[in-house]
C-alpha cells in the first residue's frame, strides 16, 4: 500500500504498487474475479479484512490505496470499516469520483487513493476530518509514497530516483517498471523501494495494472512465496480470461 507509480504509455497507462506490510500479517490471496452489485472487479484480497489495496473494474477504472493522507498520523482504533473495503466501495461505484464524494468516512482511518477512472487521474485524500480531491495530468508520470512509513526526506529521495529512471526510460515496458519497483535504491533497506524496516515491515508484493483501450491485465507477484499470478480481461465485458497457473 505504500509506493505507487503511474506511467502513461502508448494507448494506455500502467499503475504499479509495492505493498509494504507488517511481516507477521497473514498472506494475501492472489487476484481473482469478484462481482460487486452491478459491476465486476478484479483484485488481490487481504485475508485479514477482506478488502484490497489495488483493484480494477470491468470498465477499466482502477484504484490504489496508500495508508495516510498528507502526514503521519497517530492511529486511533477501533475504526468503523477497513480502508481496503472503502476502496472496493468506491471503485464499484458507477462513477468512482462521485462515489468518493458521497461515501461516509466518519471513523475511517486516513488514507490516499490514486484513482484512474474515465481516462482521468485523481488523488483522493481523507485526513480523518476532510476529503481532498486533486486532479493530476495523465500525460505525466507520477509517484506516491505512504505518509505513514516514510518521512519527507525519504519521499523526496524516492522522487529523485524516479526522475532519474524517467530520463533513462523514454518508452518503458512493464518489465522495466517492475525492475524499478524491485531494484531501485542505494542499499539502505529502510528506504529502498523493496524495503525492510525495523524487522517489522517489508515489501510483501508488487502488483502492476496495464490498462489499454479495450483490454487490461494485472500481474501480481507475491514476494514472500515467489508466486506470480497474471489476470487478463476485456474491458466493458465480463472478465473473460484468468491466466493464473
Amino acid at each position: 500500500m505504500c509506493t505507487v507509480t503511474f506511467i502513461p504509455i502508448e494507448k494506455g497507462v500502467i499503475l504499479t504498487s509495492n505493498r509494504d506490510e507488517k511481516i507477521m500479517r497473514s498472506l494475501a490471496m492472489p487476484p481473482s474475479i469478484y462481482r460487486s452489485g452491478h459491476t465486476v472487479l478484479v483484485y488481490p484480497k487481504d485475508s485479514v479484512a477482506n478488502g484490497t489495496w489495488i483493484c480494477m473494474n470491468e470498465n477499466g477504472n482502477a484504484a490504489v490505496l496508500l495508508n495516510g493522507a498528507f502526514y503521519r498520523h497517530s492511529p486511533n482504533p477501533p475504526y468503523r470499516k477497513s480502508r481496503g473495503i472503502i476502496l472496493l466501495d468506491i471503485i464499484a461505484s458507477r462513477n468512482p469520483l462521485f462515489g468518493f464524494d458521497e461515501i461516509d468516512l466518519t471513523e475511517i482511518e486516513p488514507f490516499t487513493i490514486v484513482l484512474y477512472a474515465n481516462s482521468e487521474l485523481h488523488e483522493l485524500r481523507w485526513d480523518g476530518i476532510k476529503k481532498f480531491v486533486n486532479k493530476k495530468d495523465t500525460s505525466l508520470r507520477h509517484i506516491w509514497n505512504s505518509a505513514t512509513l516514510y518521512d519527507e526526506n525519504v519521499i523526496e529521495l524516492r522522487k529523485s530516483w524516479f526522475e532519474q529512471w524517467n530520463t533513462k526510460n523514454e518508452f518503458p515496458t512493464i518489465d522495466a517498471i517492475l525492475h524499478f519497483h524491485k531494484f531501485t535504491g542505494d542499499g539502505n533497506s529502510e528506504h529502498d523501494l523493496m524495503m525492510s524496516k525495523q524487522g517489522i515491515w517489508s515489501t510483501v508484493s508488487i502488483t502492476s495494472l496495464q490498462i489499454l483501450s479495450n483490454k487490461a491485465s494485472m500481474i501480481y507477484e507475491d514476494l514472500l512465496n515467489g508466486l506470480i499470478t497474471p489476470v487478463e480481461f476485456v474491458i466493458k465485458n465480463s472478465l473473460l480470461t484468468n491466466n493464473a497457473e
